[in-house]
């Protein structure tokens, strides 16, 4: 007989700050080259974003980048005092990745305003995430969550007294 386990649904917090420190410095990367070569600079940022999309889809365990701190720098550290949730994590990658693919689009159609704003957001995040410790994308994650329980109401409705239930 085999017993199985389920993984944790926390995962260390180490895990997707060095993650974050990666992330940041193919940002800054992706943003440097498309200053030179705006179609280049987007074929880095659309790695960049199949990068998010796997952390999206299979969070941070799968993430590659997760994956390189699991095999090579955890086992270097003493073990986790810090864990945290997977979905607030899966979330902010799902947000890095619309901004990532916002920015390829506005460098490959010529739109390289769009590009640099839409790079330096995903930057600016990222960073935050990597030096503070502070996850914009998992801050967002209970505003949206709850906005998608709430009954009746459809993500994007203008919240009115009809649609709160109240007759007036």
């Amino acid at each position: 007989m085999s017993i199985t386990t389920a993984a944790p649904a926390d995962v260390d917090v180490r895990g997707p700050r060095f993650s974050a420190w990666v992330t940041t410095v193919v940002l800054a990367a992706g943003l440097l080259i498309a200053g030179t070569d705006p179609h280049l600079g987007a074929a880095v940022l659309a790695a960049q974003a199949a990068v998010f999309a796997i952390g999206a889809l299979a969070g941070p365990r799968r993430h590659p980048y997760g994956q390189v701190f699991a095999r090579v720098v955890a086992p270097r550290l003493a073990g986790p005092t810090e864990r945290e949730p997977v979905a607030p994590l899966r979330f902010a990658q799902l947000v890095g990745l619309v901004f990532s693919l916002i920015a390829v689009a506005g460098f490959l159609t010529g739109a390289p305003v769009v590009g640099v704003v839409a790079t330096a957001l995903a930057l600016a995040a990222a960073f935050l995430n990597a030096a503070f410790g502070i996850c914009l994308g998992c801050q967002l994650y209970p505003l949206v969550a709850r906005a998608r329980r709430r009954p009746g109401v459809a993500l994007g409705e203008p919240l009115t007294v009809e649609s709160k239930g109240i007759r007036s």
